[in-house]
């Protein structure tokens, strides 16, 4: 028998949420905390081989939905949860391929856009985020200040990051100091 129960709260529910910085229409930055749907880990077994074409299949068949995160490695996003039963429920996909594990509790997305924010993140980060060499879809593990994060383009003027849960607010305050030179529009979660 349980004795109490468990709350969720997003990780970014108490971060700042308003405009700051530059009045400038042009070049605002939007900074967004992301549902906290599912972040699955998949990493594949020994000797595997090439599950490009498998990994898609665990997803919900959303855009860019699978981020490759090291060799053998890729995360699958989504906005939805997903129960244990579903998580579960993929597996025989991988039929002993791969494996997956529920991140979604220890990490967070936040999505960054507009038309500068390539030069905020160039703050941060010394990945090369030029549409021509980092393209939509494209992912890489990085660090942002001090805080390692997975980058993934989304389109050509937005990102998302997905940091651990711990370092999430921290992340979020420094990517609205990065922005104040452009003005920024954050809009944290409730």
């Amino acid at each position: 028998m349980v004795d109490f129960a468990l709350l969720h709260r997003p990780a970014l529910a108490n971060a700042k949420s308003v405009s700051f910085g530059a009045p400038s229409a042009t070049g605002r930055i939007t900074l967004t905390a992301l549902p906290e749907g599912h972040v699955l880990h998949v990493l594949a077994a020994r000797g595997s081989g090439d599950l490009k074409g498998l990994i898609p299949q665990i997803g919900d068949g959303a855009p860019h939905a699978v981020r490759p995160y090291g060799p053998g490695q890729w995360f699958v996003i989504g906005d939805a949860p997903l129960s244990a039963v579903a998580i579960f429920g993929k597996t025989p996909l991988l039929d002993g391929k791969a494996s997956i594990s529920d991140q979604g509790h220890g990490r967070v997305r936040i999505g960054i856009s507009g038309a500068s924010v390539e030069a905020v993140l160039a703050k941060g980060t010394a990945v090369d985020l030029a549409l021509s060499n980092f393209p939509v879809g494209h992912s890489a593990m990085t660090l942002i200040g001090h805080i390692s994060a997975l980058i993934s383009r989304t389109g050509t003027e937005s990102f998302e990051l997905l940091v651990l849960r711990g370092f999430a607010e921290s992340l979020w305050d420094e990517l609205i100091q990065m922005s104040l030179e452009f003005g920024v529009d954050a809009r944290a979660g409730k």
